[in-house]
């Protein structure tokens, strides 16, 4: 597999056993994932969710590999997608999902997110993010705080992001929380649902 994550590998388990009962429970059956990397993820939740229709993205320069991991699967073809661009969906999905995606973009991104998901996420529809936050402006651990002076090291306009920050987004998108999960790795699963 190209471009395999370890890190992926090793969350699929604790993601699906907080994401699947959400699947269920509100009917969820179009997702749209940004930032898709390998496959992983994808590939793991439709095995465990047959019905799921999944749809993976990813930069354009990291199409062609995420194209080459999904293509004797059943999984539609990845759309190439930069969130700080036109967002090429045809309709609108119940559900977007994103990991470990956050802290690797910069800021306007993470705002260009946001903002699209109000736009292509249905009424009713969720919105998961998985990865590390802090808290009032806090880390949570000091091994998440060393992780986000090496990202910053790497590029200044990455890094952990504020929950609230984050949280102001998603409700100046139409969303309200519905969960945060406390992780394994020192991450979360924050869910959002779309007001009707």
């Amino acid at each position: 597999m190209l471009n395999f994550s370890p890190a992926s590998e090793r969350n699929k388990d604790p993601i699906a056993e907080r994401l699947l009962p959400l699947l269920q429970e509100y009917g969820i059956t179009r997702v749209l994932e940004v930032g898709s990397g390998s496959g992983q993820h994808a590939l793991y939740f439709t095995e465990l969710f047959p019905s799921l229709q999944w749809q993976c993205s990813e930069l354009l320069e990291n199409v062609w590999a995420l194209q080459e991991n999904l293509k004797h699967t059943p999984l539609q073809p990845p759309l190439e997608l930069d969130v700080m661009g036109l967002w090429p969906l045809c309709a609108s999905v119940q559900m977007l999902y994103s990991a470990n995606t956050l802290h690797i973009m910069s800021w306007p991104a993470v705002e260009a997110l946001f903002a699209n998901a109000g736009k292509v996420v249905e009424q009713g529809g969720l919105l998961c993010v998985y990865g590390p936050f802090r808290y009032q402006g806090a880390f949570t651990t000091d091994s998440n705080a060393a992780f986000d002076q090496m990202l910053r090291r790497r590029d200044p306009a990455s890094g952990i992001r504020d929950f609230e920050s984050v949280e102001r987004q998603a409700v100046a998108a139409g969303f309200g929380l519905l969960a945060d999960y406390a992780m394994p790795a020192n991450n979360q699963l924050l869910v959002w649902q779309k007001k009707a």
